[in-house]
């Protein structure tokens, strides 16, 4: 029997009906179709699905979508504004902390709660908040780099 559950996508809402099974990364990808959220392991392992459901970053493979009923959820394509990028997006773009952009979505979410929690995080707690998500690339040293160099970029418009 289906569920019918209403949450925030992006700053959008949403009312629809999903089966009980169904997962977050399936709801946001098929129905919203918001495909900067990744499928990668399906097990929650490798963390590039993460996206931020009430501000904490969180599995969206593992995560049932009927878990989301009356929350807020972000999504990568939910960060820009105006056609500005957030940031932590042109910090990751300016350090080069961007190889194939696999994870790279769920880093830039993962780093986003981190500097909502700490806005100048040292390198050690950096590597604890994203500690979460695997870069088959191994850009870690640019990724630590793009999160501490971001408030640089707060406030730009270009």
């Amino acid at each position: 029997m289906n569920v019918t559950i209403e949450f925030t996508v992006n700053k959008s809402r949403y009312a629809v009906e999903v089966e009980p099974h169904m997962t977050l990364l399936e709801l946001l990808r098929h129905t919203c179709n918001l495909t900067g959220v990744k499928e990668g392991c399906g097990t929650g392992d490798c963390g590039v699905c993460i996206v931020l459901v009430n501000g904490a970053p969180l599995n969206s493979c593992i995560m049932l979508a009927v878990d989301v009923d009356g929350r807020e959820v972000t999504t990568i394509e939910g960060l820009a504004e105006n056609e500005l990028l957030h940031p932590i997006q042109r910090s990751f773009m300016e350090q080069g902390a961007v190889q194939c952009g696999f994870c790279t979505p769920a880093m830039i979410l993962s780093a986003k709660a981190l500097l909502e929690k700490n806005a100048e995080p040292e390198g050690q707690e950096i590597k604890e908040a994203l500690s979460g998500v695997l870069c088959r690339c191994g850009c870690y040293g640019k990724i630590v780099k793009a999160v501490l160099t971001a408030n640089q970029y707060e406030g730009s418009t270009e």
